[in-house]
């Protein structure tokens, strides 16, 4: 029972989250005016705003005009309803749960913001570090020193790559990673980089094959960072053991 309130607060998140990512980069109210049709203009009632469901009531259109209506806002709330689920059966019932769901909501938010815009905004960054330290202050599992040399880390490394590459990794990437560092700490944001990484090699080899990209076609680095980022925090220990016992 526990469970299922949560996919469903989840989801109800994911769907402010797909707002939020939408407006902020346009430096628009995540609040006012209401949503509504993006190709029409017109207002949306609030049967058309229950998450995932309205989407399919509608077969992915908009009732007025009958415009598409991205899969991207089904998909975010699917993923965020699950993500919110499953992280008290990987962590258990503990004050760590606020901190998992305030990154989970931060991703989301990144994610939709970098894949419709390729950017990742300050203002959502700023606010989650700050409640990032807030939280890890209240659920203290590493040293003070531990997390600040996490945000170090995971500043540092992207900016010396960005600077390497002239100008191949975002500003934004960059300061992503140092506000993951605050949650993860320096071993955990080292390896969600490089999971991120090779997420992202895979992705586009992929997308190269199949001919669905081209190779001087950009992509968005945001959401392979929220992956790895997420994966690094729930799996650390089973990620990082197996990688070792292979090595040894």
């Amino acid at each position: 029972m526990a469970n299922s309130f949560l996919f469903l607060i989840g989801m109800v998140i994911g769907s402010f989250c797909n707002v939020a990512g939408i407006r902020i980069p346009q430096k628009k109210s995540i609040v006012y005016p209401g949503s509504s049709c993006s190709s029409c203009g017109r207002k949306l009632g609030w049967y058309e705003l229950v998450p995932v469901v309205s989407w399919l009531m509608q077969l992915g259109r908009c009732r007025g005009c009958r415009g598409k209506v991205s899969i991207l806002y089904p998909v975010m709330e699917l993923l965020t309803g699950m993500l919110f689920m499953v992280s008290p059966l990987l962590l258990g019932w503990s004050l760590e749960l606020l901190l998992s769901w305030s990154l989970i909501a931060m991703l989301a938010i990144i994610t939709v913001s970098d894949l419709l815009y390729m950017v990742i905004p300050d203002r959502i960054l700023l606010f989650f570090g700050a409640l990032f330290i807030l939280q890890r202050s209240l659920v203290q599992n590493e040293s003070a020193w531990e997390l600040l040399f996490g945000f170090l880390l995971g500043f540092g490394l992207l900016y010396a790559i960005a600077a390497a590459s002239g100008g191949g990794m975002g500003g934004g990437d960059v300061k992503l990673m140092g506000v993951a560092g605050i949650v993860l700490g320096w071993k955990a944001v080292l390896l969600a980089f490089m999971l991120a990484l090779f997420l992202g090699a895979v992705f586009g080899s992929a997308g190269l094959a199949l001919k669905y990209l081209n190779r001087k076609q950009r992509i968005p680095f945001g959401p392979f960072l929220a992956a790895g980022i997420l994966l690094s925090y729930f799996f650390y220990n089973e990620i990082a053991g197996f990688y070792f016992s292979k090595m040894l």
